[in-house]
């Protein structure tokens, strides 16, 4: 059988070297061969069921895709250049190995149904891969706040002191906006979970294919309901954009903390010598490079967003070549992303914590302010009151160089008459976080309640990220008997 491309019967003579090179996607579906082979046995094995084609022949491709499904575990595949795509190589590459047989595979599909069933197993893939590493990093946050409970450090808003928080309760917002991080992917997953395979170039087919034998053979959960909408549907690839950027961008977030936490000037934190670079000039410097690595990187993962809603903005039913354009964007942004949610991880873990220097920072910033206005409302005095009352006495210090603990009960007794000596136990900033025991609050009753919260779901996941590898495990093993 000459390498021609598949549809070269139409034309009287072969493509121009510079076509292939501009329309090949080998380089990009290389990545897919061996989902390739997975729908293709799925696909045979139909076939053979439904008497379509010969028993005699369907096993002679079967025992060729298995040759094959070795020679890629091997390393042993060579991807021919010579060929626009992973598919043609694979459909010659049985022909090679059964003879005539091999063109037989193709029977009741197209490319157009075929990619777009490799996609979608190589992202579910690659999407139980990024939950299990945002899930490594939550349990990394997790653990972070269960040694880190009484540890005070100032809360932010507008990045200036507010109120005082622990380091469990700061950790754990990391921990909850990463958990929707990975519920987002695996409603995404479940949504994407259905098989475009029989779909065919884009009207269905007049064979009388089993389209839910394939599917469950493949682990989805049901076939695509729509031909046309099958080969044109990039949803779940511009949905699965938009999970790994606002994943990337609480990266990004974090990695921005870590930045200045790290410098001298907040001194929160140092970062372990095996998470930091130095310079080439200047010795004495320790630089949070990962953490800049991770945040310059979201670029190129918004960019992939982007960059798929353009792409797919003006398409016309059904499948258009401009489509062959989604899988190397998304493909390098899920593996950049699980690179740096894997190395943030031990970042974390291995960061020491200056305990000392936050609840100076604490103590210092006027984190009590609003607490001296809930204590003046114990007495009795109207919050908008009691709000100008603790705003003159902040004033009053910032000129006298002191702390509203420094004041004497006298200097108090200047704002507000009804302030007493109990001002002091109410203002300590442990007592502030403490009486902060709201559903979500910094209190440690209500961090260790969200620690709780934060492993059931941690562990759900957990469960549903092996039940989904175990079924296409079972899927593969069932293929290749």
């Amino acid at each position: 059988m000459s390498k021609q491309a598949l549809w070269s019967g139409r034309f009287a003579g072969g493509m121009a070297e510079s076509t292939l090179e501009f329309t090949s996607s080998l380089d990009t579906d290389s990545a897919m061969v061996f989902f390739d082979v997975m729908g293709s046995l799925a696909h045979v094995r139909m076939l053979k069921k439904c008497k379509i084609i010969p028993d005699e022949d369907a096993d002679r491709i079967i025992g060729g895709l298995k040759t094959i499904v070795s020679e890629i575990e091997n390393g042993e595949f060579e991807f021919d250049y010579s060929l626009e795509d992973v598919h043609t190589c694979v459909e010659y590459r049985l022909t090679d190995l059964i003879g005539p047989a091999g063109g037989k595979l193709h029977t009741g599909r197209s490319r157009n149904d075929q990619v777009a069933t490799d996609f979608r197993m190589y992202l579910r893939e690659s999407v139980l891969d990024v939950v299990s590493a945002i899930d490594n990093l939550v349990d990394t946050f997790i653990k972070v706040a269960q040694e880190h409970g009484e540890t005070i450090l100032p809360g932010f808003t507008h990045m200036q002191h507010a109120q005082p928080v622990t380091v469990a309760q700061h950790y754990l917002a990391y921990a909850f906006k990463l958990a929707r991080d990975a519920d987002r992917f695996l409603d995404a997953y479940e949504r994407m979970n259905k098989c475009p395979l029989g779909s065919a170039a884009l009207a269905g087919t007049t064979y009388p294919i089993d389209r839910k034998m394939t599917a469950e053979a493949l682990g989805f959960t049901a076939p695509t309901e729509n031909s046309m909408d099958s080969v044109s549907d990039r949803d779940f690839v511009n949905e699965l954009a938009f999970c790994a950027s606002q994943t990337a961008i609480h990266l990004s977030s974090i990695s921005e903390e870590l930045v200045y936490w790290s410098s001298q000037e907040f001194a929160f934190i140092e970062m372990d010598d095996k998470y930091t670079t130095g310079s080439s000039i200047m010795p004495q410097k320790k630089n949070p490079d990962i953490a800049e690595l991770i945040r310059g990187r979201t670029g190129s993962a918004v960019g992939t967003l982007v960059n798929m809603l353009v792409m797919t903005k003006g398409l016309p039913l059904s499948y258009n070549r401009d489509l062959q354009e989604d899988k190397r964007p998304l493909m390098d942004t899920l593996e950049s992303l699980t690179q740096s949610l894997t190395i943030m991880a031990p970042v974390i873990s291995t960061m020491r914590i200056n305990k000392d220097r936050m609840r100076e920072c604490a103590e210092n910033g006027f984190t009590n302010a609003t607490d001296l206005a809930d204590y003046l409302v114990t007495k009795g005095i109207p919050f908008r009151e009691a709000h100008g009352i603790v705003g003159a006495s902040v004033r009053y210090c910032i000129d006298k160089g002191k702390i509203l603990d420094d004041l004497t009960v006298e200097e108090f007794k200047g704002f507000c008459d009804r302030i007493d000596s109990d001002v002091y136990d109410f203002i300590a900033v442990d007592r502030c976080v403490e009486r902060r025991n709201s559903i979500g609050g910094t209190s440690s009753a209500s961090t260790d309640e969200q620690m709780l919260i934060a492993i059931s779901e941690l562990m759900g996941r957990e469960d549903i990220v092996r039940q989904e590898n175990e079924l296409a495990e079972r899927c593969w093993n069932a293929l290749l008997e």
